[in-house]
């Protein structure tokens, strides 16, 4: 249906730069942030779906190939990119490798190179639901029957969408996301996202910068439905990606008593639950409520990537009351299937519960902590305002002030300035923010990558707010940066856990840093020059 609104591209053949997209709605996806057709030719040898998929462009394409392109390696190539872009925990390699390796992970028996239930093999599931049961804090032990496996998260993004929704139709979800899931419900399902507009400023029933509230979801359902789009679903992303932040149990039971109304399905993302590396956060799990709300409509996602710092194995779960999705996205599961092996392994990882919390789970905290504080530290002495979390492995960062005139197009080009000086961050708009200059940072990494990596962006920074005030100089009356947002210095470090009676405990240093983006950020010393007073 989607493909059917583009105009020009039946038969094969043409020019890609001839294809015209109908308006969509305003909080529909735009089908252009995902192609690059710029002097692309159409294939003749591809239908118009295929050539569709050979020109959609993910939001993070173009600087991913550019680091893949350009590594940077310190010893082979020290003048190569730095990826703070791609959210990956590269702390805990040696952990990970050691345990992987041991002699209970080298089995090979029949059944695992045989084809399995196309759910997953039993003994992984039953392993699957023993884990979730104690690290989600169920009140009841999960069953083994509601556990479907498949190769990754982005899969289980696709698989769900496809049988929950019908082409043409959409999904609610909160800006910014991780913008990855656009690509995952829509080149397969078909399935539109609605957008729920989030912003910085902190308004009527809102306590932090980026709040989803009920009534920000009222609206969107409401604008969509005046559209004439239909919305099957709601997506959660808990922690919250890029933001950081945590769900309190009284939020997760709104958001799904919103949905319970409005008869949606809710799809819970929990890859980062074990990434909360400060004990002044606490993670609620869905699976971890005494009731659900409509438990026939809830379905939930995890997955060893992020908390494991194995991105390189693709293993996702699904766990989900409802039999009916259960088996339809068990029958797309022939396409995603995990290989035997590797289900014997995540078994064998999964219920070592002593390795994981006496030597895993505290080493990665602390390893995220330290860097998380490196990091938001170096972002302090800059005097850059910036959400301060303590879940995942990102900062959001507020770089608003670097940008001139505040739009999307300079957010682009300060991209691209970073990625010329070899460092890759990703941008606001790749996780469609609704205000530019946002941008996401990575922390999980090596000490000598983030030192370095940190140089050269305190390196753009320092020539960026240069230009800036050269421009000033020139334009005087402009200096006062008109139509800009408001000062953020509300939201600069704010309190680590999300609830508003934290706010008051900032430490002496977020008192420092908050100091130090006042000075940065003022034009006194500029205007009053010592040259001036003499």
């Amino acid at each position: 249906q989607a493909l059917s609104e583009i105009e020009g591209m039946g038969g094969r053949g043409g020019n890609l730069q001839e294809m015209r997209v109908r308006p969509l709605a305003k909080r529909s996806v735009d089908k252009h942030s995902f192609c690059n057709p710029s002097g692309f030719q159409r294939s003749p040898y591809l239908s118009a779906r295929g050539n569709f998929a050979n020109v959609f462009q993910g939001p993070t394409e173009e600087g991913y190939k550019a680091y893949h392109a350009d590594k940077y390696d310190e010893d082979k190539n020290p003048n190569g990119i730095i990826n703070f872009g791609t959210s990956e925990n590269k702390l805990c390699f040696d952990l990970m490798s050691k345990r992987l390796t041991q002699a209970d992970m080298n089995v090979m028996d029949p059944p695992l190179l045989q084809y399995p239930d196309w759910k997953g093999h039993l003994f992984l599931r039953e392993e699957v639901a023993r884990f979730l049961t104690y690290y989600c804090k169920a009140p009841a032990p999960l069953k083994a029957e509601n556990v479907i496996v498949l190769n990754g998260c982005g899969s289980l993004f696709s698989a769900l969408a496809t049988v929950l929704c019908d082409p043409g139709e959409a999904v609610l979800i909160a800006t910014p996301f991780y913008g990855g899931i656009t690509q995952s419900v829509f080149l397969y399902g078909n399935v539109k996202l609605v957008y729920v507009y989030l912003d910085s400023k902190i308004t009527g029933t809102s306590t932090r910068p980026f709040q989803l509230t009920v009534e920000k979801l009222e609206k969107a359902l409401q604008d969509a439905q005046a559209e004439g789009v239909t919305v099957r679903a709601l997506i959660l992303l808990n922690p919250q990606n890029p933001l950081g932040d945590i769900y309190s149990l009284s939020e997760l039971r709104d958001y799904l008593e919103f949905a319970k109304r409005h008869e949606l399905h809710v799809i819970v993302d929990e890859i980062y639950m074990l990434s909360v590396f400060d004990e002044s956060a606490t993670f609620h799990s869905v699976l971890g409520m005494n009731r659900l709300p409509d438990p026939q409509r809830t379905h939930v996602m995890w997955g060893i990537t992020k908390d494991f710092a194995v991105s390189g194995i693709r293993f996702g779960t699904l766990y989900t009351e409802n039999q009916d999705v259960a088996n339809a996205v068990a029958s797309l599961c022939y396409f995603h299937g995990v290989c035997g092996p590797v289900q014997h392994k995540v078994a064998q990882l999964l219920r070592d519960r002593d390795w994981i919390n006496e030597v895993y789970l505290r080493a990665n905290h602390a390893r995220l902590k330290a860097a998380h504080t490196y990091v938001t530290d170096e972002l302090k002495t800059l005097g850059v305002p910036f959400l301060n979390r303590n879940a995942g492995f990102f900062v959001w960062i507020d770089f608003r002030k670097y940008l001139k005139t505040g739009t999307f197009e300079e957010e682009l080009l300060l991209w691209k300035r970073f990625l010329d000086n070899k460092v890759l961050l990703s941008s606001g708009k790749a996780f469609e923010c609704s205000e530019p200059g946002w941008f996401r940072i990575i922390f999980a990494d090596k000490t000598h990558r983030l030192q370095l990596g940190m140089q050269r962006i305190r390196k753009v920074l320092e020539e960026r707010e240069q230009e800036i005030l050269a421009e000033e100089k020139e334009q005087p009356c402009q200096s006062d940066q008109d139509g800009k947002a408001d000062s953020t210095d509300e939201v600069i470090f704010v309190s680590r856990h999300q609830e508003p009676a934290c706010a008051s405990s900032s430490s002496l240093g977020d008192l420092i840093g908050l100091l130090q983006q006042q000075m940065r950020s003022s034009d006194w010393l500029q205007k009053n020059t010592a040259e001036q007073f003499a």
